[in-house]
């Protein structure tokens, strides 16, 4: 069996550990920067959306899409994710009962993008998945870029 031995020059060495101190830190801006970017596009996707098919839009919808803060999961992997704030503030009554029936914003956001019977689907999330995907990309590697010029890691 053959062995291949390279040492790294110790420039590159420093470089790491100054990186590694302060990983968390890099990453979670990064992932932030990224979120941003998809959040936008997603909104500007829901807000076509929703003011092409109703008359009656409050933009509640619209508002309580948001992101979560940067969290770590069993794995050890970092995420961020987008999705809607709950509840409504406007609970709906039901008919014949005297309870009410919670509608969430994800139900109606579910029923927006696949539609139902006697309704169109009217997808948002799907299309802004498939055009956030590279601007997010880029924006990542830009704020990676800069924050690792802030470390002086070359």
């Amino acid at each position: 069996m053959a062995i291949c031995k390279i040492n790294l020059p110790d420039e590159i060495y420093k470089a790491i550990e100054k990186l590694s101190d302060k990983t968390d830190e890099v990453i979670k801006s990064t992932l932030e920067e990224g979120g941003k970017v998809a959040l936008d596009i997603t909104k500007g996707n829901l807000r076509k959306s929703v003011t092409n098919s109703s008359k009656r839009m409050t933009g509640e919808l619209v508002d309580s899409l948001g992101m979560t803060k940067v969290r770590i999961n069993s794995k050890g992997i970092h995420n961020i994710k987008i999705g809607f704030n709950e509840p409504r503030r406007k609970q709906y009554r039901a008919k014949k009962k005297r309870s009410y029936n919670l509608i969430t914003n994800a139900l109606i956001a579910g029923v927006l993008e696949y539609g139902k019977s006697g309704q169109h689907p009217r997808p948002f999330l799907k299309p802004s998945k498939s055009k956030s995907k590279k601007a997010c990309v880029e924006a990542m590697k830009r704020k990676f870029d800069e924050e690792v010029g802030k470390l002086g890691v070359k």
